[in-house]
């Protein structure tokens, strides 16, 4: 299960209320330039009144961004080819949030995709001293630091 916020305005949530599926790509550090690119663009169009002045419409947000679109297997929207994690998923609900400003929108991940250079061999589970997620803290883009323990429940093998 995985639980995100959505502008209740977007395309995105215009998409999930008509169609409850979806992809949620998680990009490595390295690729924050290619996030960036895709802040600034909408794929609603009007334009949002909201985003208006700093966003544009684009229809195609892959190219826009560099990226290449791969077909997802049980979902609809494609997958962003170079992410090294990618989650295929369908929304078990979609609701507003109090202020009506966002969506909260509960999914069950159906499949998972991950790069086989942050699988540990042999197994199922990313190897977390390799796979570091990319992290938008306050406006600024991070990777992890270096790691400090392990939980008594992981089932990572080491």
């Amino acid at each position: 299960m995985v639980a995100l916020g959505v502008g209740a305005e977007g395309q995105t949530a215009h998409n999930l209320l008509a169609r409850p599926e979806l992809v949620i790509n998680l990009p490595a550090p390295a690729q924050w330039p290619a996030v960036e690119r895709l802040a600034p663009l909408t794929g609603r169009t009007p334009v949002p009144v909201y985003k208006r002045g700093g966003f544009r419409f684009e229809r195609d947000k892959f190219a826009a961004a560099g990226l290449r679109p791969e077909p997802s297997a049980l979902v609809r929207p494609p997958r962003v080819a170079e992410c090294p994690l990618q989650l295929e998923a369908r929304a078990a609900m979609v609701r507003p949030d109090v202020s009506g400003g966002f969506l909260i929108v509960e999914a069950h991940v159906l499949r998972v995709h991950a790069g086989p250079r942050i699988v540990v061999a042999g197994s199922q589970h990313a190897d977390p001293a390799v796979w570091s997620p990319f992290i938008y803290n306050f406006r600024h883009h991070f990777g992890l630091g270096p790691e400090l323990g392990h939980s008594f429940r992981s089932q990572t093998p080491r």
